[in-house]
């Protein structure tokens, strides 16, 4: 047992929390957010308050964790009011799973589900949240390197109109370029009058679609979501698929696409926005168990807009390194291997076939971690009978600043 056998229950432990290792001013600190975005804040912490926040799991009072302190640092001591202070501060940033953060998630879940709308959770985060700036910003992926070349406004018109799209959803400053390349086509075609977005939910609730009615606000306006399509969609489910509408809330893969398609399209386009959450497979060779009726229920709306609908997968493909979980570092021959398999399975795309990609990725029990694969699944499976060929526009990859890889893919459907 790592602690003594004192007990303090008063102590609550500490969440589990995005943490980073960074350096300012000469000096080694800690940063800490809160992945599920409760809390919004982020905070630093030294190295010993740090060791310490460790320590609370609980179980264990403040004697405790100041013998575990003095072992551990070879004869130092720390204060009773010291650890106090930090147990408070910490309960006080809403990072302890105390009565204190109940409320405060209470209070969170209370507004999201009062509000009409999805905010951006993202905005001022992983983009400006300054309409002008935005806009000069989003242009930049466009014409910036790796990018099309061309800004949405000189798109030369197609009378194509585009089935589907799969695009990103890793962070525009490392994957942006990418989104570019399909969201220019997507300007190039005639409008669609309602997309589909299919996103990922990281956090894989155990259903296998998640849906909300919220329309999602952006800094350039509100996407507003096809209510009566998401009511007829929710009717073709075995399941609730609003108990677990809360994923939405900070789930960036739809909100970078409502996003993009703000900027593009404007807002003459309703949303019909649907998170992927968890499927089975009876069979690990064979394709996954996915709910037939939701999907049938997809293409059925689809035939009805008469060409005048687009889905969109927001999917990354590979997830590889040691902060994935992986023993090995990333070097050449893991680049190499990874893209050798991405191509592999992204060969079922081009034929548009749904059950060969998703058998392609699973092959392996998805080795490789590739997040977007029930998104690119659905999207497949809805658009069939209706596309002709996919076209790959980009393929790349950027390192996980905690050490990895992702991958990802910028692909047009017509």
């Amino acid at each position: 047992m790592l602690l003594g056998m004192k007990t303090n229950r008063n102590i609550p432990p500490i969440r589990v929390l995005d943490v980073q290792q960074v350096e300012q001013d000469g000096e080694t600190l800690f940063l800490l957010r809160d992945p599920s975005n409760v809390v919004d804040a982020a905070i630093l912490l030294s190295p010993a308050a740090m060791y310490i926040s460790t320590l609370l799991d609980g179980r264990h009072g403040i004697a405790d964790i100041q013998s575990e302190y003095h072992r551990e640092t070879d004869g130092q001591t720390i204060g009773a009011a010291e650890v106090q202070e930090l147990v408070d501060y910490l309960d006080e940033q809403g990072f302890l799973l105390s009565p204190r953060f109940a409320r405060m998630q209470e209070a969170m879940r209370a507004a999201f589900h009062a509000s009409d709308t999805r905010p951006a959770a993202m905005a001022g985060r992983s983009y400006p949240d300054d309409p002008g700036e935005l806009r000069t910003y989003l242009d930049g992926l466009f014409t910036r390197e790796g990018g099309p070349g061309a800004l949405p406004g000189q798109a030369q018109p197609s009378e194509a109109p585009l089935c589907a799209l799969i695009a990103p959803h890793i962070d525009f400053e490392r994957g942006g370029h990418s989104y570019a390349h399909g969201y220019l086509r997507l300007a190039q075609s005639p409008p669609p009058k309602t997309v589909f977005i299919f996103g990922v939910a990281h956090d894989t609730p155990p259903v296998p679609y998640i849906l909300t009615k919220k329309d999602f606000d952006t800094p350039l306006g509100v996407m507003e979501t096809d209510g009566a399509l998401v009511e007829r969609l929710a009717a073709a489910c075995s399941w609730d698929p609003f108990a677990y509408e809360l994923v939405h809330r900070t789930e960036h893969s739809i909100e970078f696409q409502a996003l993009l398609l703000a900027h593009v399209l404007g807002d003459s386009v309703r949303i019909v926005p649907v998170l992927c959450g968890a499927f089975l497979q009876d069979d690990p060779s064979g394709p996954p168990t996915a709910p037939e009726a939701f999907l049938h229920a997809c293409r059925e709306i689809i035939e009805e807009q008469d060409g005048a609908a687009c889905v969109i997968a927001g999917a990354d493909l590979a997830h590889v390194g040691p902060c994935f979980g992986d023993d090995f570092e990333i070097d050449e021959t893991a680049i190499n291997a990874v893209a050798a398999r991405d191509r592999e399975d992204l060969g079922h795309v081009f034929g548009l076939d749904a059950a060969g990609w998703y058998q392609s990725v699973m092959k392996d029990s998805n080795e490789r971690r590739v997040c977007g694969v029930n998104a690119i699944y659905s999207t497949l499976k809805c658009i069939e009978g209706h596309a002709q060929q996919a076209q790959l526009h980009h393929y790349g990859y950027a390192p996980d600043p905690a050490g990895g890889l992702v991958s990802f893919a910028d692909i047009t459907i017509s």
